[in-house]
């Protein structure tokens, strides 16, 4: 989450500029940031400038890499090796430096147009690390998911490079194919997804009714217009007879600070917490509603999941500490932290970007690494983890592999019933293949081919977009309208 001033967007997207997980930041000075920024803000600490034996510790090193090294060696590589050297040192997935180029395309993100996959990345252990696919995105339709790690691209390994390297190797045009290795938690192997590259939707709010009375407003992002769009959906649903509203931040990456807090000032009665932030001394400041004395009175449900992060887990915090909503789903990601880039300071157009403060809960809760435990856990259908086929090799009677699973829970998925989901293709497997076949009008030889493969995804992509399979969803209607 980010802001330059009161309000900056910054996507951290496949496909757009990935620097880490889209976590609270601030671009540029504090002061003109949310009402508790500047309280938080810590001077520099004693003794940290470099000494003169540091200076020339530096220097001596530049100096005979650039005259006695084998090969020649260039200056930017150099400077900006070392200042990568010094942030890497931090082991922080959150901080970050970015050369002049680089940090060109950072803004670039913020004050453009985008095309790529639609997934936020963090680099988690040297690993590229899915925090959420955009709702709606290509990579949410490939059958990404958060947690998901990125191995290779088009063949080439992501190992050893930087998270910015590796967002370069993965955008590209609309309509191209970006191949990627990929490895999910419980599976024994890599799998090769391939993710077609699209414009990445700029709508973040969808509202609709669910039923006579339930409203529900999906947030897919926090970016600029998102609080405008979210009041313009409450206010329409409200005159369609909305009693009750769902708010859906699942797979929800973050966005803007001050948006978040816009969002919830239509809950949380004037004079009240949002949020607090902390800074490396241990200061907190508060930031504060400045909505109306007593907030909408409406029952609320939140949607949340594990790809819910930074501004959409400050917003699930607000209704967990104020009680003024019930959480239903899963536990959210867990990002805490809060960054600040620095621009103007570096003064040659390269940037970094810092991890600074601490954002808690109303109730002084830090969720970093451990994510909002939800009011009502509601574990999705299998169907919805399944990995895609790689479509690399047919699937048989008695292979086994995490391709055998995912057919087995499809096929379980979808009513027919293999017997087993761990993994060997059985004989009753086979059999039970050769009814979906028959199913489809597909040739009922017991071998799951690229044609049968396919007609499962697609049977599967169907039932993912009916509403009547959501649990979560359907967990939250019955909370709100029992």
């Amino acid at each position: 989450m980010m802001f330059r001033g009161r309000a900056v967007l910054t996507f951290v997207l496949l496909g757009m500029f990935a620097s880490s997980i889209l976590t609270l930041t601030i671009v540029g000075s504090p002061e003109a940031g949310v009402q508790a920024t500047s309280a938080a803000v810590s001077s520099t600490a004693p003794g940290s400038s470099l000494s003169k034996d540091d200076l020339k510790k530096l220097s001596t090193t530049f100096e005979l890499i650039s005259s006695k090294y084998l090969s020649q060696v260039d200056h930017d590589k150099l400077m900006n090796g070392a200042i990568h050297g010094m942030v890497n040192a931090l082991e922080d997935p959150f901080t970050s430096y970015m050369d002049a180029q680089e940090a060109k395309q950072f803004d670039d993100t913020i004050h453009s147009s985008f095309q790529g996959i639609g997934a936020e990345v963090s680099l988690e252990s040297g690993k590229v690390t899915i925090v959420s696919p955009i709702k709606g995105s290509p990579a949410e339709k490939a059958g990404l998911r958060a947690n998901d790690v990125i191995l290779t691209v088009n063949g080439e390994p992501l190992d050893g490079l930087t998270l910015t390297q590796a967002v370069v190797k993965i955008r590209g045009p609309k309509g191209t194919q970006a191949k990627l290795g990929v490895v999910r938690t419980g599976l024994t192997e890599a799998i090769e997804v391939i993710v077609v590259r699209d414009d990445i939707p700029v709508e973040t709010v969808y509202g609709e009714m669910v039923n006579d009375t339930v409203g529900k407003i999906e947030i897919r992002q926090f970016a600029t217009n998102t609080a405008v769009r979210f009041k313009e959906e409450l206010t329409r649903l409200e005159t369609k007879g909305m009693k009750s509203l769902i708010i859906d931040v699942r797979n929800n990456p973050g966005g803007l600070l001050p948006v978040v807090v816009d969002i919830s000032e239509n809950f949380v009665a004037k004079g009240k917490p949002i949020l607090q932030i902390e800074d490396r001394d241990g200061k907190r400041a508060p930031t504060l509603s400045n909505g109306t004395t007593a907030g909408k009175q409406l029952p609320v449900a939140v949607l949340i999941n594990n790809g819910s992060a930074s501004a959409s887990e400050i917003l699930a915090g607000v209704f967990k500490d104020t009680g003024l909503g019930k959480l239903v789903g899963e536990k959210t990601f867990g990002k805490g932290t809060v960054q600040m880039t620095f621009e103007k300071e570096m003064g040659d157009g390269s940037n970094i970007k810092m991890t600074t403060y601490k954002w808690l809960t109303p109730k002084g809760t830090w969720i970093h690494k451990t994510g909002i435990e939800p009011d009502v856990k509601v574990d999705q259908p299998a169907y919805y983890h399944v990995m895609p086929f790689s479509k690399k090799n047919e699937l048989t009677v008695d292979a086994n592999s995490d391709e055998v699973k995912s057919l087995q829970v499809m096929l379980e998925g979808l009513g027919f019933k293999p017997g087993r989901t761990d993994g060997y293709f059985s004989q009753q497997t086979a059999e039970v293949l050769k009814q979906y076949q028959n199913s489809r009008s597909l040739p009922a030889t017991g071998v799951a081919n690229i044609a049968t493969m396919e007609s499962l995804e697609n049977d599967i992509i169907t039932l993912l977009k009916s509403p009547a399979n959501d649990a979560q969803l359907q967990e939250a209607i019955r909370l709100l309208n029992p």
